[in-house]
């Protein structure tokens, strides 16, 4: 059910199942006129997402916060490791405004971990969300948040604000966190999450990247242990090598495989299952409200 490469073949072209057209229409071509020309920061442009153009056609796009560098270094992410920047407290407002001028209906906010200060970057957080709400009060939110280390002082916070969905990525299955999460822990963020939804949160969110050397079975131990913690939503995708440096692709998951988590995640109880070798977080977000 998948096709397996080796570091040796990581030069092996992609299956046509990953190869994807690029984004047209005219709500397109309007929306990236209004971020290039006032420089607004999304994770959809920077991360070069395949499924840009469906996103904003609908309404959504992510926001990153709280700078471009990272004080962990995960194997998969292409983000920038190291001391990261001060805090630029107008980034709020910046994020509310850029969201008011793409006219975005749903918006999915996430941000580098900031271990290096206190509160971890959760006041800014908590600021951006308000900010949002006040210049666009029809817009819906998703939090994508790190796992703050799992303090729930923290993570209060953010429930405060009140998010319509709060999600935090488990990324990989319980054997391959510690390679591919350097600083996380696989138990750490289900505490994070069944936290969440002990405080209320009416829809949690994670996901989890394929090809990364796991096994069926332990993509189905980690789908089970997440909807024990009464998680509602879950995105399954195909991991992606961003350079060299990074991971790399062991395996390309087929899109039968990934039709079969799908229909497995259903019957588990799960509220919505997205699933598939494109998949992203916080593809089809908007969905995830109902």
């Amino acid at each position: 059910m998948s096709t397996k490469i080796s570091e040796k073949t990581a030069h092996t072209p992609k299956p046509k199942w990953l190869r994807v057209k690029l984004p047209t229409g005219k709500k397109y071509t309007d929306l990236r006129g209004l971020v290039d020309k006032y420089s607004l920061n999304t994770i959809c442009t920077s991360g070069s997402c395949p499924n840009m153009g469906e996103c904003w056609t609908e309404g959504t796009a992510t926001f990153m916060i709280l700078g471009n560098i990272c004080t962990r270094s995960c194997g998969f992410c292409g983000v920038k490791t190291g001391r990261p920047d001060s805090i630029d407290w107008d980034e709020p407002e910046k994020v509310a405004r850029s969201i008011k001028l793409m006219e975005i209906k749903h918006a999915v906010i996430t941000s580098v971990d900031r271990d290096d200060i206190k509160d971890m970057g959760s006041i800014l957080w908590a600021e951006t969300v308000k900010a949002i709400r006040r210049m666009n009060p029809n817009t819906t939110l998703e939090t994508l948040i790190p796992d703050f280390q799992g303090n729930t002082k923290i993570i209060d916070r953010i429930i405060a604000v009140h998010p319509e969905v709060v999600s935090h990525n488990m990324e990989t299955v319980k054997r391959l966190t510690r390679e591919v999460r350097i600083q996380a822990k696989y138990e750490r963020s289900l505490e994070v999450l069944n936290y969440l939804k002990k405080q209320g949160v009416s829809r949690t969110k994670s996901g989890i990247m394929l090809g990364l050397g796991e096994t069926k079975e332990e993509v189905l131990e980690t789908m089970s242990d997440l909807r024990n913690v009464g998680l509602d939503i879950i995105t399954i995708g195909q991991y992606l090598q961003p350079s060299k440096k990074h991971l790399p692709v062991k395996e390309f998951i087929t899109p039968e495989q990934f039709k079969e988590y799908e229909e497995i995640g259903l019957k588990m109880g799960f509220r919505h299952v997205e699933s598939g070798p494109l998949v992203r977080s916080s593809y089809k977000a908007q969905k995830h409200l109902t």
